[in-house]
């Protein structure tokens, strides 16, 4: 399971952008990568453990503006097809498990 967090957050007063990178900032905190500058996904394994996440984004989002939170299985993100500077990449991948012996 794959989530990904899209925002569109005022920026127009100091106090604004002052809220917005705190809340970038947030989410980088809590091991989200930036897929754009407001797209952020990140690895949540199952849908239980990204209702953690869920819940800390609901509790620290900003009191103005737009969050927008989607779920992807590994197979559908896996499909996401990227371009940056006409070259096609690939998406980061899910994390390999570890073992401990």
């Amino acid at each position: 399971m794959w989530m990904m967090v899209m925002f569109d957050l005022p920026t127009e007063t100091p106090a604004e952008r002052k809220s917005a990178a705190k809340f970038r900032k947030f989410l980088l905190d809590e091991g989200f990568e930036m897929v754009q500058f407001s797209v952020y996904v990140q690895f949540t394994g199952t849908w239980e453990n990204s209702q953690k996440y869920v819940r800390a984004i609901k509790k620290n989002n900003p009191s103005y503006g737009d969050v927008n939170i989607l779920f992807f299985t590994d197979k559908q993100f896996s499909s996401i097809i990227h371009i940056a500077n006409r070259v096609e990449k690939t998406l980061k991948e899910e994390p390999s498990q570890f073992e401990l012996f």
